[in-house]
């Protein structure tokens, strides 16, 4: 296909076909999560899972791939599918609008996708997205915090058990602890958080963007043993 001949020239045809046949589930399609379907879209990755019940809002327009004036008030999965197949026609793309609980969780067969990636804010989805993929052996990588944070080089991978300085990265250690979920790999900062002078959320566009391209390499990598 021509529209991937540069990343075939890169890492070859064979792997470029492979990542044809891989099906990817990716949970809020907000910051980072945009940045991740970009990033894997581009690689040319055959089958999509979009999750979000959320809209493009005028506050998501400094940081998030899909918001734009003209997209505000849609659906972020109905838009961030149009974007994926506007890059890659032959991609297929499901979309879920919903927020994910113990409720609706079962809608998701976790064991026919390759790769889970979490980049939701709540932690109880978290939870149940890390603990449905390990159920399942299915690869999955969740994203920590990354608002209140300005310096990109300061974003690493690791295992939840490595983390550092991140709050939420804390709370979601301690809680899989409990559970004795191990082996989960996640994307955080070690950055302290910047003190602000309001209790909303604070954010500048490279770091959720950094973040989410920065999963999104961690994905193909590992799908195509790179």
């Amino acid at each position: 296909m021509e529209e991937f001949v540069r990343l075939e020239n890169l890492i070859g045809k064979d792997k470029v076909a492979l990542f044809g046949t891989k099906k990817v589930a990716i949970f809020g399609i907000g910051g980072v999560g945009g940045y991740v379907c970009e990033g894997l879209a581009r690689c040319g990755v055959g089958e999509f899972l979009l999750v979000d019940f959320d809209s493009v809002a005028k506050s998501n327009l400094n940081r998030q791939i899909i918001a734009t004036n003209k997209t505000i008030g849609n659906k972020k999965v109905d838009i961030m599918k149009e974007r994926i197949q506007s890059i890659n026609q032959e991609a297929i793309v499901e979309c879920l609008d919903i927020c994910v609980n113990d409720t609706n969780i079962n809608l998701i067969d976790f064991a026919k996708y390759d790769f889970v990636v979490d980049a939701i804010d709540m932690v109880s989805s978290k939870l149940l997205i890390i603990e449905n993929a390990k159920r399942n052996n299915v690869n999955v990588i969740s994203c920590m915090g990354t608002g209140k944070k300005l310096d990109p080089y300061q974003l690493k991978i690791s295992d939840i058990s490595k983390t550092q300085m991140c709050p939420l990265a804390k709370i979601i250690r301690k809680k899989l602890k409990d559970k004795n979920i191990k082996g989960v790999p996640v994307l955080y900062s070690t950055e302290k958080p910047k003190e602000t002078k309001t209790k909303d959320i604070a954010s500048i566009m490279f770091i959720p963007a950094i973040a989410g391209l920065l999963i999104a390499n961690y994905v193909i990598t590992k799908l195509g043993d790179l």
